[in-house]
């Protein structure tokens, strides 16, 4: 795994907002629109979250499934690569690149448990099969740098001791999952935004340390608002 960020595989494929939010021609033949391809890739997160909590695997291994679940969607469509198994296939791809393996027999009984009607369908074969085309929609790279690092660093470097305010922004970069910011902006700038968005929450002056750091306010305030 790169060690750096800026000489990794991630860094080299950010996208602008524009790239992400384009819906491909076979679903459009469908009649997804591009408020539909949104809601149905939170509904994934939220699903890969769900599902996680059950199996008990790190917050990282979550976070890096929901990002390789945004990145076979900017390549594939949903027609092609139904959603629930490619959320499926991630969530155990993502356990194997962050050395915290689940099972794929696993997954398939938490959930059946879970979904005993509507999920009881995909079957281990399904999975593992499912794992071989969405290597090949990530290019087989699996590297994911997330904000959670910079954000402990942030942290201590600015002296922010009040524990809500650090559980408030911890919950805010957990909740960046659900939309596309990891396939658009650095993670740092990511965990800078949601530092900002906490401290406006909590009503923390911390105007100096940002100033401090001599980053782009403009860039890490549009980082808030996507």
């Amino acid at each position: 795994m790169a060690a750096n960020f800026w000489n990794s595989s991630h860094y080299k494929q950010l996208l602008d907002p524009e790239e992400v939010e384009v819906v491909h021609d076979l679903d459009k033949e469908r009649g997804i629109s591009i408020d539909d391809f949104k809601l149905i890739k939170f509904h994934m997160s939220n699903h890969i979250m769900k599902l996680a909590q059950h199996i008990k695997v790190r917050q990282r291994v979550v976070a890096t499934a929901i990002t390789y679940m945004r990145r076979v969607y900017i390549r594939k469509s949903m027609v092609e690569f139904e959603p629930r198994l490619v959320a499926l296939t991630c969530l155990y791809l993502a356990s194997k690149a962050e050395e915290s393996i689940v099972q794929a027999r696993n997954l398939v009984f938490y959930i059946k448990r879970l979904y005993p009607d509507e999920y009881n369908k995909y079957e281990l074969k399904d999975i593992l099969g499912m794992e071989m085309k969405v290597l090949e929609a990530l290019d087989y790279y699996l590297v994911v740098f997330h904000p959670y690092r910079s954000l402990s660093e942030f942290l201590q470097d600015a002296a922010i001791n009040d524990v809500n305010m650090n559980q408030i922004t911890w919950g805010i970069v957990n909740d960046t999952y659900k939309m596309d910011l990891i396939l658009v902006h650095p993670p740092y700038r990511i965990a800078l935004a949601c530092i900002y968005i906490a401290s406006v929450h909590r009503e923390k002056d911390i105007t100096a340390w940002f100033e401090d750091l001599h980053e782009d306010m403009n860039l890490v305030s549009h980082s808030s608002k996507s």
